[in-house]
């Protein structure tokens, strides 16, 4: 059997998150996701135009370590500026920075932070993610 067409890309990212509403403002008030659905009040699906993030409250008892382990999201910005300026603006918020903002041996630019959820996000300048976003 042959493999089919390859896929459109990673679009979708889905997390468990014990505090929702913190992390909804994280990713609507600081990085300017916007509301897409809120099916229920423990579920939120957020965009940016071509993907979603949906976040997912933790359910009562249950623990947030499990099988999967999440290294990293991570949001695409058009030039290495944008990257420092993002820097200045999110510690500006308080938010804290995992890694200061660096470029990378193949002319990538990024930094990390953490949401409210500890999740590590990576802002990043990737010619090639640009590229493929049409």
């Amino acid at each position: 059997m042959e493999r089919p067409a390859p896929t459109a890309g990673l679009r979708h990212v889905a997390l468990f998150v014990e505090d929702l509403e913190a992390c909804e403002r994280f990713y609507v008030e600081l990085l300017g996701m916007r509301v897409e659905w809120r099916p229920d009040p423990d579920n939120v699906y957020l965009s940016s135009g071509g993907d979603n993030l949906a976040l997912h409250r933790l359910p009562p008892g249950a623990s947030p370590a499990g099988v999967q382990r999440l290294d990293h999201i991570g949001f695409a910005l058009r030039s290495p500026e944008e990257v420092d300026a993002w820097h200045h603006f999110l510690r500006g918020r308080g938010v804290r920075i995992k890694a200061a903002p660096r470029t990378h041996r193949d002319g990538a630019r990024s930094f990390y932070c953490w949401d409210p959820a500890g999740t590590t996000v990576q802002l990043i300048y990737h010619p090639p993610l640009l590229a493929s976003s049409g």
